[in-house]
């Protein structure tokens, strides 16, 4: 199985749908477009787990430097496999590594059943089943939402524009098409989140210059805990 592992900053901005299709158009014209775009983006459904006590998003609540997330992803409710991913994050840098998984093993993850990792001969997939066994973790919100995503080789420069967003507590649907879901922000809010190593070039800094007023630290998964929709 291959282990992705990224390591970037990373900023975030929450910004109107008018200057989401705005910046959409000038980035078409400037950035390289995400394989999976299609006209409205492409769908992303994460599954978060946390401790007994909710430590990862107490931590992100009470702005502790060192926090870490714990979940999978997964692109359509048909697909044949999932990511399990690990967001270790230090201010503005983040540590991301992923491990492919089989559908059949995801399900099992997604009860809380962290048995099928040991069969992977990865030493990332011990790593996830040690902090997910050792710190009691489960199955906490499922988040959904659309993305449409711009990248560019220089500096692994990634940019994506979040919209949609919705959740479910219903931690058992996650590849359900319908899992429930419930708006978490408000509909005409669109998260802007610019990913890159080194520094930004110049005309990715200018769409910054222009949000630098909304930038945030706002979490999907925080605001899908929170069980309401964010004004």
């Amino acid at each position: 199985m291959q282990i992705r592992k990224v390591l970037r900053q990373e900023r975030k901005f929450v910004i109107s749908m008018e200057q989401f299709y705005r910046f959409d158009g000038e980035l078409a014209c400037l950035l390289k477009p995400d394989a999976h775009n299609g006209p409205e983006g492409y769908m992303v459904r994460s599954l978060y787990f946390d401790t007994l006590m909710d430590k990862d998003y107490y931590d992100k609540l009470a702005g502790v430097e060192l926090h870490r997330k714990m979940r999978l992803r997964i692109y359509s409710p048909d697909s044949d496999d999932a990511l399990l991913e690990m967001k270790q994050k230090q201010g503005t840098n983040q540590l991301k590594r992923s491990l492919i998984v089989s559908r059949a093993d995801a399900k099992r993850i997604a009860t809380g059943d962290y048995e099928p990792l040991l069969a992977y001969s990865e030493p990332f997939a011990a790593e996830c089943y040690g902090v997910l066994t050792m710190g009691c973790y489960m199955p906490r919100v499922v988040v959904e939402y659309r993305r449409k995503a711009y990248v560019l080789p220089e500096n692994d420069i990634r940019i994506t524009f979040d919209s949609q967003i919705r959740a479910s507590s219903l931690t058992g649907n996650m590849f359900d098409r319908h899992p429930g879901l419930f708006p978490v922000m408000h509909p005409a809010d669109v998260v802007l989140e610019i990913k890159y190593n080194h520094f930004l070039l110049a005309y990715v800094k200018d769409i910054m210059r222009v949000c630098n007023r909304s930038e945030t630290a706002v979490s999907k998964y925080t605001l899908a805990r929170a069980g309401r929709i964010s004004f």
